[in-house]
């Protein structure tokens, strides 16, 4: 085995195995990594354009009982902190991102042990009746799951309900890795990496889009990490021809500020520039159906996150006027409107306003520039 025979089929599109992901990631060169994984993106996506969107993270409940031990953000029933998201709250945040040019309200929460599937259809059916026009990129895998479970229901039918109720999307949240070795140290009470798999066909069987997630750098091996592109790439081979499947991948550094899994586990974030960078690379050279491979600035800051505009990536994510997660883990970087666009004209692109559909659209003429700006806002 050697990276240049293997370089040389991942520019043929031939799928990788894991072992072989695991080779390039731990011998090839990283200059080497970067010319093919670019290559390949402009096979995908030969425009010279890099898409970034505008949306807002809200959280429908910070009750959770999966107790993750890479999580900050949630509380237990009962905590005199605990809460659910009100109508009148939605309406404010809804109205606020219109206000400021987006449509999309990305919706997700903790696994509550009171909110069933008639609470997050009656939700979503009144949010879509206020506000016909906001789509709706909701929950993720482990929240279906865990309604699955509650109401002794298929995945298929929970998402049918939802996306009859007015889901658009399905984001690619909480597949950490794949491996349930790590997932019961990190994650236990999460469905596993195969159910997390089985959500995501479920949801391509209805059509519904779907984005893909790995948070790397805790305690998986580098064989799990690209087990969990084979994975995911196997996921997306398997979807209807009417289906869109996958639209993006999203690789991020576990962020470890005052989390549980740093402090009994002794997991640290020392993923460098260089490592991420790698890892971009390798998402487009493991995941060669996958067109969009976007680049996580809220975690790694704008310089690594430009270079991976040259590594594969040809997305740059999202402005949010709110996000609660990732930051409450130490996520620290911050972009305006200008500023996301700035930085991807730094690096030698065209900017281009997306909807979640990865469709082009147009800067709103709506949009409060000097109140956007005035706005610390960040990306998932």
């Amino acid at each position: 085995m050697n990276s240049a025979d293997l370089l040389e089929r991942a520019l043929n599109k031939e799928w990788l195995s894991a072992e072989e992901g695991v080779f390039l990631l731990e011998n090839a060169d990283t200059a080497d990594l970067m010319y093919v994984a670019n290559q390949l993106r402009f096979q995908a996506v030969p425009e010279q354009d890099v898409t970034w969107i505008i949306d807002r993270n809200s959280n429908t409940t910070n009750v959770c009982i999966a107790n993750c031990k890479f999580c900050n953000f949630y509380r237990r029933p009962g905590h005199e902190e605990a809460y659910i998201t009100t109508i009148e709250e939605y309406k404010t945040k809804i109205e606020e991102t219109f206000a400021f040019g987006g449509e999309q309200l990305l919706l997700q929460g903790g696994h509550h042990p009171d909110l069933g599937l008639a609470y997050y259809c009656k939700l979503f059916s009144e949010l879509k009746e206020l506000y016909p026009n906001l789509k709706l990129h909701a929950l993720g895998p482990p929240e279906i799951a865990h309604v699955a479970k509650l109401e002794k229901m298929s995945h298929y039918d929970v998402l049918k309900a939802l996306k009859e109720a007015g889901l658009d999307s399905l984001p690619g949240a909480g597949a950490e890795i794949l491996s349930d070795r790590v997932r019961r140290l990190i994650s236990k009470g999460k469905c596993g990496g195969e159910e997390w798999l089985d959500v995501m066909r479920a949801a391509h069987q209805l059509d519904i889009t779907t984005s893909a997630t790995m948070m790397f750098g805790h305690i998986e091996t580098n064989w799990e990490r690209m087990d969990h592109l084979v994975r995911m790439r196997q996921v997306q081979s398997e979807k209807p021809d009417h289906a869109k499947g996958f639209l993006a991948f999203i690789p991020w550094p576990f962020m470890d500020e005052d989390t549980i899994l740093k402090k009994i586990k002794r997991a640290r974030n020392t993923v460098t520039g260089d490592e991420y960078i790698r890892m971009i690379a390798l998402s487009r050279i493991m995941l060669p159906n996958v067109t969009n491979i976007q680049a996580s600035w809220l975690t790694v800051g704008k310089e690594v996150a430009q270079l991976c505009l040259h590594s594969g990536a040809n997305d740059f994510g999202s402005i949010m006027i709110e996000e609660n997660v990732v930051s409450a883990a130490g996520a620290r970087f911050r972009f305006t409107a200008d500023g996301i666009q700035d930085a991807i004209k730094e690096a030698g692109f065209r900017p281009q306003l997306r909807t979640q559909q990865y469709a082009y659209r147009d800067l709103p003429v709506n949009m409060k520039q000097q109140e956007l700006d005035a706005v610390e806002m960040i990306v998932d």
